[in-house]
């Protein structure tokens, strides 16, 4: 079987999605890539009932390889991320928070220094139907520097160097979209400035040393 690891991976973490929330029945979708081949789940199966031989492999044009079933409809947007980035996985979600902000907002900004863990202000990018060319190219330009990106009135996506990192992606893109929106009901949210992120990217380079105590 072609990518093994990479659809039993697939089966792995798209339990943890719909376990954790992430995803409802059969929305969402996850890809992993090794190569020239790239393994996604597959179209109207939920998540938490996958199994590794349901989940086709096709090739980085799109053309199908290996696999009964089709490719997820959101395939030529994981498709994009993958031909003009070094990601190795990608994670799409409708999570609760996340879509509520992609909803409302046209970006999430800083509210927390670990939103540079995600490149920065995470941008929301317009609408467009899903599965199509036109959405596939609005999340191209929204996750340009990016490990994550909201997608208007739809969800979120992120992308990393394998599943682990890109799922790691999405469950802090949700913290962040939470802590937003419950922050947005008591008050507005304070921004950190573009100096106070400068001086998390210092601190993280320089992190203090601390003396060992001689006995």
């Amino acid at each position: 079987m072609l990518l093994a690891e990479q659809r039993r991976l697939l089966c792995e973490y798209g339990r943890r999605a719909a376990e954790t929330g992430l995803v409802v029945g059969t929305a969402g979708n996850l890809s992993a890539r090794a190569g020239d081949l790239i393994a996604v789940t597959p179209s109207g199966i939920s998540l938490d009932r996958l199994e590794p031989e349901a989940c086709p492999v096709i090739d980085v044009e799109g053309h199908l390889v290996e696999g009964d079933l089709q490719p997820s409809s959101e395939t030529p947007m994981h498709l994009a991320v993958y031909t003009t980035t070094d990601a190795r996985a990608v994670v799409h979600t409708h999570s609760t928070f996340g879509t509520v902000v992609a909803t409302t907002m046209t970006e999430l900004p800083p509210i927390h220094y670990n939103t540079l863990l995600l490149g920065g202000t995470v941008r929301v990018a317009d609408y467009a139907t899903f599965g199509t060319p036109e959405l596939a190219a609005n999340v191209r330009a929204a996750l340009k520097d990016r490990r994550a990106a909201l997608l208007a009135n739809h969800g979120g996506v992120t992308v990393g160097d394998d599943l682990h990192k890109a799922f790691e992606a999405t469950r802090l893109l949700e913290w962040l979209c939470e802590v937003y929106v419950r922050a947005k009901s008591v008050g507005e949210p304070r921004v950190l400035t573009e100096e106070q992120l400068s001086a998390v990217v210092q601190r993280a380079f320089s992190p203090p040393r601390f003396p060992r105590r001689e006995d």
